[in-house]
């Protein structure tokens, strides 16, 4: 077994830190739900509320990547995934440096974090340093899995585990821990999210503004359609179905 992993939002949660930055730069207020999702969601009700949100993401993932977390129980099942032989391999769609900000090298950035966190430690997780890859694009990720011959894939897009150019025969596996995704209902799209406008409305659209507000204030699963992966709730599911995989 071959496991690879997507790195943002899937190994490392960034919730409370982009609330947490967005607070200190007087982006959002405090009483705004302390994920990722709805401060994206309500920064793109402003008026080019897009600038601020690139510049937010170069800040988290760059200058602040240190305050960043695990997820709770990714270090359980990484370290039964290297006791019971599974090849582990992190794959992420990450740029090198962020479109706004300081010119922080994200990559080294992210791998620093990884060094304080004990990954490639003979200890602690073990992974090799040759097993991280970070891509420039969706379509190089995609060609990177397939390359290193995974056999399951963990990742928090529903849109990369269906892409097109996603290898075949690869177990799709999707992280989502703040049940964004339902499958019950939805239209014929591949996937759905209400990540917001995809371009911020101008100053005149007030109740787009505040629909879009509401649906970040008040939110409610997302939609899916015909899905071809397998969910999991939180890491320690992960960790349960391995264990069942190898009894």
């Amino acid at each position: 077994m071959h496991l690879g992993v997507d790195f943002d939002n899937t190994l490392v949660s960034y919730d409370d830190l982009f609330h947490r930055c967005a607070l200190e730069r007087g982006l959002i207020p405090a009483e705004l739900p302390r994920t990722k999702a709805a401060v994206r969601g309500y920064l793109w009700t402003l008026p080019d509320g897009n600038t601020p949100w690139t510049e937010l993401q170069g800040m988290v993932y760059g200058t602040r990547m240190a305050e960043s977390v695990l997820f709770p129980g990714a270090c359980e099942a990484l370290v039964f995934c290297r006791e019971h032989g599974v090849r582990l391999s992190i794959i992420s769609h990450k740029i090198e440096f962020p479109a706004l900000g300081p010119r922080v090298n994200l990559r080294q950035a992210a791998l620093a974090w990884m060094e304080t966190q004990g990954f490639f430690d003979g200890g602690g997780l073990g992974l090799p340093r040759e097993a991280v890859f970070f891509e420039s694009s969706r379509e190089e990720k995609l060609e990177r899995i397939a390359r290193e011959g995974c056999t399951h894939f963990l990742d928090d897009l529903p849109e990369v585990l269906e892409a097109p150019g996603f290898p075949a025969g690869v177990e799709k596996w999707l992280f989502d821990p703040n049940t964004q995704w339902r499958t019950d209902v939805g239209p014929p799209l591949a996937a759905r999210r209400n990540k917001g406008p995809a371009h911020p409305p101008s100053p005149g659209f007030g109740e787009a503004r505040a629909q879009a507000l509401q649906s970040v204030l008040m939110p409610g699963a997302e939609l899916l359609n015909t899905p071809t992966f397998r969910r999991f709730a939180s890491w320690a599911e992960i960790r349960d179905h391995l264990e069942a995989m190898f009894r």
